[in-house]
């Protein structure tokens, strides 16, 4: 296990390169093709008749224990992960927004999108549980009772999308135009892990300079499929299975209205969107996915109970199940070979404001709709920004300042010329503060008429 948390650590060092993807620039006054991700409705809006998206990267890392000083201090990262009694809780999210087309005719938008995607995610970890299977042979480890009633899990998810989305202004004169839209997403799941350890209640205990579970019961879910089945810590097979077999499909709705300012500017634009309202199906060779009865008690053979020390080194889900059966520490419930992953849907929502001629601000929110508790589900986190603007034609340069559940309070800094952008929303606080998210997005699209 420890190669999970060398895996966190350097991911959040190179992810220094948003949950809410490319915050900022997906609400620029250039309405484009990311623009309309947010929204579909906003394809109605497009600045240009004609835009073609060349590349789009973005990639986000947002924990609630280790800050960027950590990262150049002497600072035991592991020790530091796993201290206090707060559960551990870590995202990365990772999106790239591949070749996609966007035109305006009429009343009418339409949009061609590829996309894919990766999440790695720890989910309310006890700290006490996380030290002793990460430390379980060190002095560091203190006897202690653990009593849960959540769900503690560990998930690792890829999967592609090509999206096909319209968009129509219903209504429109002088000052106002309301519009409507809908993408269709069409899902390559790829690969997936969970490991899911729900109403965890047991007891830690030390001996022989030891770490041992006992007394121990608790609802166990194991799933694995692709590449994910063989290595969990290895960043290459995330980068290797992003699309399988077409095998779910996804929608957002979305709608927008404008309090317009001329022909082609705004006032106000606002926009309401519920996005991801779908699933996808994993169905691959070494699909498993099993829930058990977890009972650790002492035996004649273990009379301690499980010694922890035997998770050090793993790196598959697999390996978890072998030590547990071999031990009859679990009953099993009927295995699954084909199972079926919810998207992480959302309520988002947003108003740009122009303050003065070339000055806006943009607030936005991002609100999930099912708990990422769920062994099922794919996460996402509650988000909530502001983002003040200078805008030209085109040059734009704005700061986006964030708050999100996991990492907290965010500012970051981005730039667009003509096409080309850039922008991180924790930049500044990770250089300036003890931020503890790190992200970055970056881009190219061309647009004409």
């Amino acid at each position: 296990m420890k190669k999970l948390v060398l895996i966190i650590s350097f991911v959040y060092v190179t992810a220094t390169f948003g949950q809410d993807h490319f915050a900022g620039i997906n609400t620029s006054t250039r309405v484009s093709i990311l623009n309309a991700n947010n929204n579909p409705a906003e394809l109605a809006n497009l600045s240009k008749k004609i835009e073609i998206n060349i590349y789009g990267l973005s990639f986000n890392v947002a924990n609630n224990k280790i800050g960027f000083s950590d990262l150049t201090s002497d600072t035991n990262l592991e020790d530091k992960l796993f201290e206090g009694t707060e559960p551990v809780n870590f995202r990365f999210d990772g999106e790239i927004l591949g070749p996609s087309v966007a035109l305006r005719w009429k009343k009418w938008g339409f949009g061609f999108t590829t996309k894919a995607h990766a999440n790695f995610d720890l989910v309310d970890i006890d700290t006490n549980l996380g030290n002793a299977i990460l430390n379980s042979n060190s002095n560091l480890i203190n006897s202690s009772t653990i009593s849960n009633n959540y769900n503690q899990r560990m998930n690792g998810t890829t999967w592609g999308e090509v999206g096909l989305s319209a968009a129509k202004t219903v209504y429109e004169n002088e000052k106002h135009r309301l519009s409507i839209g809908l993408a269709v997403k069409f899902l390559f799941p790829g690969s997936y892990s969970n490991f899911g350890l729900d109403q965890f209640q047991g007891t830690i205990t030390v001996a022989g300079g030891q770490a041992f579970l006992s007394n121990t019961t608790a609802t166990l879910n194991i799933a694995y499929s692709g590449n994910l089945a063989d290595s969990f810590t290895n960043f290459n097979d995330y980068a290797e299975s992003v699309f399988g077999s077409l095998n779910g499909v996804a929608t957002d709705i979305g709608f927008n209205y404008q309090w317009k300012d001329g022909k082609k500017k705004y006032k106000i634009n606002a926009g309401l969107a519920i996005k991801n309202i779908g699933s996808m199906n994993f169905k691959d060779s070494n699909n498993s996915s099993t829930t058990y009865q977890l009972n650790i008690q002492p035996t004649i053979q273990n009379p301690n109970g499980l010694n922890l020390g035997q998770f050090e080194n793993i790196d598959n889900l697999q390996q978890v199940e072998t030590i547990l059966i071999n031990n009859d520490y679990l009953n099993a419930l009927p295995n699954k070979t084909d199972f079926t992953v919810k998207l992480p849907t959302v309520i988002s929502l947003y108003s740009d404001f122009k303050i003065v001629p070339k000055f806006y601000i943009t607030l936005f929110t991002q609100q999930k709709l099912n708990s990422d508790n769920r062994n099922d589900q794919v996460t996402s986190q509650n988000v909530i920004s502001m983002t003040p603007r200078f805008s030209l034609g085109f040059f734009e340069a704005y700061s986006t300042w964030t708050n999100n559940e996991i990492s907290g309070v965010n500012g970051g800094i981005g730039f667009r010329l003509y096409g080309f952008y850039i922008g991180s929303s924790s930049v500044i606080t990770a250089l300036a503060n003890d931020s503890k998210q790190a992200d970055l997005y970056m881009g190219f699209r061309w647009a004409f008429l």
